[in-house]
């Protein structure tokens, strides 16, 4: 088993970083929120761009990635504010710390290498560790949870709605089939079954279980009902007048979601007709960059 994150240093390389910084228009003296701090690669390019005065808060739900967040941005620092919590409560942090509204939000929807990196979250095809997939492991149930429980339907619902996945009812049945006799603990075990129960699919550039991941992944921590939230409700509370929401996504299903709210010509006016994606030589570097879509939009 490959060792833990989370004793050594963040090896996470954001994307679109050039781009992040030139959309949000960031100068000295602004309230900026990393709703997705992560290991704290966007905000360590972002917070010295605010100062002196400038505020930064950086949210995340799991535990692990805000305490490489700490390291990197050199916690603690009386302009950094780290909150362990989902972006949805965004309106509880600001009101804990009398912030009546904020001049920018970023959030990078994507999974960090380090969540990857630490076996024992499961998020990695080849990890030889618990099936977890939750980014805060107190809260909820596990992806192995789930599938030791739900019914085909309800798999099968999951795969279909969350990960787009062509053969859902197939493999949701061998599942629940199969579970009484050979449960699935790992990502490792779920991997292998899904790639032995769609194995007539034919040839694909990605692994056969990686849309049956992603949405066990989304259901474990209600990513789309989180990402609804924040873009219908929260972002327009928070963001003052002139002020900038920037989102990265990496699948259509939260693309569409971002999209759908920044048409909304009384809250937002779109920076670009299109979304912003990585230049070439960024996708040659970083190939996690490929599927990330940056949208910006100015509040009115």
């Amino acid at each position: 088993m490959r060792p833990s994150r989370r004793d050594q240093i963040a090896i996470h390389q954001p994307v679109l970083p050039h781009e992040v910084r030139e959309s949000l228009d960031l100068r000295p003296g602004l309230t900026v929120v990393d709703a997705t701090v992560g290991a704290g690669g966007h905000s360590r390019e972002i917070f010295p761009l605010i100062q002196p005065d400038g505020l930064l808060i950086g949210i995340d739900r799991d535990p692990m990635m805000l305490e490489l967040a700490g390291r990197v941005l050199n916690i603690p620092h009386p302009n950094i504010v780290l909150h362990q919590s989902s972006y949805v409560e965004l309106p509880d942090i600001m009101a804990e710390h009398s912030i009546t509204g904020v001049d920018r939000v970023l959030a990078d929807l994507g999974l960090s290498s380090d969540q990857l990196a630490d076996d024992s979250r499961g998020f990695s095809f080849d990890a030889n560790g618990p099936l977890d997939l939750r980014f805060d492991p107190s809260s909820g149930e596990s992806a192995a949870e789930i599938l030791a429980s739900h019914s085909v339907e309800d798999l099968s619902s999951i795969f279909s709605e969350f990960g787009e996945e062509p053969f859902s009812k197939q493999i949701a049945s061998a599942i629940v089939g199969a579970r009484r006799h050979s449960p699935i603990q790992t990502s490792r075990d779920l991997a292998a079954f899904v790639e032995a129960a769609v194995s007539r699919r034919g040839q694909s550039s990605k692994h056969p279980a990686t849309r049956v991941f992603q949405a066990l992944r989304i259901a474990v921590n209600e990513e789309l009902q989180h990402v609804t939230d924040f873009v219908d409700r929260v972002l327009p509370q928070v963001i003052v007048s002139g002020g900038r929401a920037a989102i990265i996504t990496f699948h259509s299903l939260e693309d569409r979601l971002v999209k759908r709210a920044f048409r909304d010509k009384q809250k937002w006016q779109p920076v670009t007709s299109k979304p912003i994606t990585a230049s070439s030589v960024e996708r040659r570097q970083n190939p996690r960059s490929r599927s990330a879509k940056l949208r910006v939009a100015v509040r009115t």
